[in-house]
């Protein structure tokens, strides 16, 4: 549906979640009084809702934050009832996680655990009532006949049926379509495969339609080079007031946002087909330096253990440091623990005849440039570890397309350079289906796949599947 449109009802879905959370929190603690146990009796109702008002109240932000970083509230009115559901399980879920791991580093040990889990249940169960019986009213509200919005169709090719076949799934929504305004010298005909026989009209009728009926809004769908000669008919409807709506067929296919930005006063219009949403981006970035500094302090006892057995095995430094492609292209220097002897590098153009992998990669099945430790570091990543570094410093992700060397770049063909316009990452699918053993378009094509369904969701799923996938070795060279 339309993105205002679609913007209302998540807004309205937004509240909705605040008030369901509101109302499983106090059902929830009002059950937990009214049980009875010792402790709660003796500290009184007032003084334990006063304890726990700021769970309360991060409750309120996490669960409906958490929403929107899923694409819970994305084309709500689309979506069907089992997807609502599972969206919901996923923010109740992982706003669960949140709560327990929040009180956990606060300490908060006031809080129930079976307080939390009681109120977890009944999140579920009203979040879920709640969404159906708002999306039952809607339904209602917006079919009522003073809340239909009228459209009519300028152009009657593939891409009018095609807004026509939109407009008529959304009739539930309040959306009505008049008819089809005809442009060219050919008879007009009504666009096939739609649900009724419309009436299709010269141009010149438009006017006419515009004093007779109610219209609301006037879709243009047609071909870029009709668009200059109706504007008179685009300057009509601005003087009518009636709202203007241009297809954007005629783009270049493949970009997956496209939205007008402002740069001053100059509207600019916008297609990337990388993700574009700035707040989920952010979110992902916090959680790379939250999780990377973490890391970092629970893992250095491995770190310096790690440490001293590279350097009692191997002459040379601790570190390897190499030159990587991040974002954009913009190169940087990416660190490991070094699995290889020292002049590495020197020896690879005597090997490369041996390469058993797809170019511009190489990979060896026994390296002979690899140390006994070495080896045993990379079956199960831990060469990666100082990466966690490169991660706080923002050059890399914690989940992000593979870090390619400057070589390998000049080879690319222009189609995989789009995964240079992600920040590259640790993990990402590649590493879950074969690590060192898949060829080089697979590796990019599995790259591009992440980058074109990318979310915050897909981050956490693989974060998740990684470590059995490390952990048993499989797919490392």
């Amino acid at each position: 549906m339309f993105s205002r449109f679609s913007r209302n009802i998540a807004f309205t879905c937004v509240l909705n979640d605040v008030a369901a959370t509101t109302a499983a929190f106090v059902l929830a603690f009002l059950i937990r009084l009214w049980a009875g146990q010792d402790d709660w009796q003796r500290a009184g109702p007032i003084h334990l809702f006063r304890l726990y008002l700021p769970v309360l109240l991060a409750a309120v932000v996490i669960f409906p934050l958490l929403g929107y970083i899923l694409g819970a509230y994305k084309q709500v009115e689309l979506r069907r009832p089992r997807e609502i559901a599972t969206d919901i399980v996923k923010m109740a879920a992982l706003g669960l996680l949140t709560l327990f791991s929040a009180l956990f580093l606060l300490q908060g040990h006031f809080v129930s655990r079976s307080f939390l889990f009681l109120f977890a249940v009944l999140q579920f169960l009203l979040l879920g009532t709640s969404r159906w019986l708002l999306l039952i009213g809607g339904t209602w509200l917006r079919s009522r006949p003073e809340q239909r919005r009228h459209f009519i169709i300028v152009g009657s090719g593939n891409g009018a049926a095609e807004v026509a076949t939109l407009l008529e799934a959304g009739e539930r929504f309040g959306l009505s379509l008049l008819g089809f305004i005809h442009i060219g010298n050919e008879p007009p005909t009504s666009p096939a495969g739609l649900r009724r026989a419309y009436s299709v009209l010269p141009k010149e009728q438009l006017v006419k339609m515009l004093h007779n009926r109610i219209v609301d809004e006037v879709v243009f769908a047609v071909e870029k080079e009709e668009l200059l000669e109706l504007e008179p008919l685009m300057q009509q409807c601005e003087q009518e007031g009636v709202r203007i709506r241009i297809q954007l067929d005629f783009l270049p296919k493949g970009f997956s946002h496209i939205f007008v930005e402002h740069l001053a006063h100059v509207p600019l219009l916008t297609l990337a087909s990388t993700p574009q949403n700035d707040f989920a981006l952010l979110f992902k970035r916090t959680v790379d330096v939250i999780l990377s500094i973490l890391s970092l302090v629970v893992l250095s006892p491995l770190f310096l253990f790690l440490a001293l057995l590279v350097k009692l095995t191997s002459k040379g430094p601790v570190l390897f440091r190499q030159i990587r492609c991040g974002l954009g292209g913009r190169q940087f220097v990416l660190l490991k623990f070094r699995s290889m002897v020292v002049d590495a590098d020197e020896l690879l153009a005597d090997l490369s005849a041996l390469n058993e992998a797809e170019a511009p990669l190489f990979k060896m099945r026994n390296d002979p440039r690899c140390t006994k430790l070495g080896r045993w570091m990379r079956m199960f990543s831990m060469d990666e570890l100082p990466q966690l570094w490169n991660i706080l410093r923002g050059d890399m992700s914690l989940v992000g397309p593979r870090p390619p060397l400057p070589q390998e770049v000049e080879q690319y063909q222009p189609w995989q350079r789009r995964r240079l316009r992600m920040r590259p990452g640790l993990t990402c699918l590649w590493a879950l289906e074969g690590r060192s053993q898949l060829r080089f378009e697979r590796l990019t094509r599995l790259d591009l796949l992440y980058i074109d369904n990318w979310s915050v969701w897909l981050d956490l799923k693989i974060l998740i599947k990684t470590i059995p996938t490390v952990l048993s070795g499989r797919g490392a060279h």
